[in-house]
């Protein structure tokens, strides 16, 4: 069964998008849950708002970005 307003859940998954430049630890639950925004069904709604609650539970972790910071970006690879 589809879910009423899907324009809902599309808003909440492009929200929880936005959210993930800050929060990597969300990125690979939003991916699976942003697969669904054509038909999404009760179930993964519910799988968003259980995202929102660890959301809410975990305000103090995520990357703070500054305006005004130098910002560099490090990267390594450790395959040969």
């Amino acid at each position: 069964m589809v879910v009423e307003g899907c324009t809902r859940y599309r808003r909440l998954i492009g929200r929880l998008i936005y959210v993930t430049i800050t929060r990597p630890d969300l990125l690979y639950a939003v991916h699976i849950l942003s697969q669904f925004v054509q038909a999404p069904r009760k179930e993964h709604m519910e799988a968003a708002h259980r995202v929102l609650r660890y959301l809410k539970g975990t305000v103090a972790f995520g990357i703070l970005l500054k305006a005004n910071a130098d910002l560099r970006l490090h990267g390594f690879c450790d395959s040969v």
